[in-house]
């Protein structure tokens, strides 16, 4: 791969990266983030618990059986908690992607550090999932097995259409390979139809990407686990971008050096580095574009 990369001819993918010096470690909020910070963070807080449940998860004993076992209010909120830092992320992108974009992200780096979080538990879940197959195992089955109850005895119309509901929201959910990725697309996609701020969350997002790629490549980032978060963010920045971005990450006029990025994930994520290829690979939307040049197609698709 190194020497591929070496004879690699200029053209997509060679952007200047620009240097956005952000503590993605360390960050603390200023007076002006404080009150969307701590929202934020809130929102955020149950994402380590259920991460922890789903690395530990043998069948069974999953949030959604208990919630379609037991669909008391209590837990079906617990059920869905996942998804609520995707409800965060247009807070977070009106506040970042508006006026000038990279001077933003410096001057509230609390809040780019917050977005990044949000990125990195959308890949860490999908992950998850996609190496746990047996939660959507066992949610069919309970699925199947509370429709046969309700065949077989009388149940009051209200709660059965709640639990009707609720296993839909689910099932739907579950039925994509990267489920939160698609939320987290979807959530920025809307925002930015809504908000006519497709250049603005590019740039965004440009930036996030960027300042990963530099926290890992120029050692600001130490840690193993904080070199590790930073590529995860990389590349679902880049992820994103592609899908917002009306030109996508891998065009000529992109800023996104995809080169550099491959380059940065082969010599620091070595631990991640099938996860994280794959992710550009089959997550992107525009790698199979005829614009994207021959060689980026090449690159993504060698290793």
């Amino acid at each position: 791969m190194g020497s591929l990369l070496s004879h690699l001819s200029r053209g997509s993918g060679d952007a200047a990266i620009p240097d956005l010096n952000i503590d993605l470690e360390n960050a603390t909020p200023t007076p002006a983030e404080l009150a969307l910070y701590g929202h934020v963070s809130t929102l955020l807080r149950p994402t380590t618990t259920l991460l922890d449940s789903l690395r530990r998860y043998e069948g069974c004993g999953d949030l959604i059986r208990k919630a379609i076992s037991n669909p008391t209010p209590e837990n079906e909120e617990e059920a869905w908690q996942a998804v609520q830092p995707a409800d965060a992320l247009p807070e977070l992108l009106k506040a970042l992607c508006e006026g000038n974009v990279r001077k933003t992200l410096v001057e509230h780096q609390a809040l780019t550090k917050l977005l990044a979080d949000i990125l990195d538990f959308a890949f860490e879940f999908d992950y998850l999932k996609m190496k746990t197959p047996s939660i959507q195992n066992d949610f069919s089955y309970y699925r199947r097995t509370l429709s046969r109850g309700k065949l077989a005895a009388e149940t009051d119309l209200k709660t059965a259409m709640i639990e009707d509901e609720l296993a839909n929201r689910i099932s739907l959910f579950y039925a994509y390979p990267t489920p939160m990725l698609k939320t987290v697309t979807d959530v920025t996609a809307l925002f930015v139809a809504k908000n006519n701020l497709g250049r603005g969350v590019s740039e965004c997002l440009s930036g996030v990407a960027a300042s990963c790629y530099h926290a890992v490549t120029k050692k600001r980032a130490q840690k193993p686990e904080t070199i590790a978060f930073c590529l995860r963010v990389m590349v679902v920045s880049i992820i994103l971008y592609d899908h917002i971005d009306p030109q996508g990450a891998f065009n000529k006029q992109s800023p996104i050096n995809i080169k550099s990025t491959v380059k940065a994930i082969q010599t620091h994520g070595t631990s991640e580095l099938s996860n994280l290829m794959s992710a550009l690979r089959f997550n992107t939307k525009h790698l199979n574009d005829e614009s994207t040049p021959k060689n980026i197609k090449q690159l993504l698709s060698s290793h």
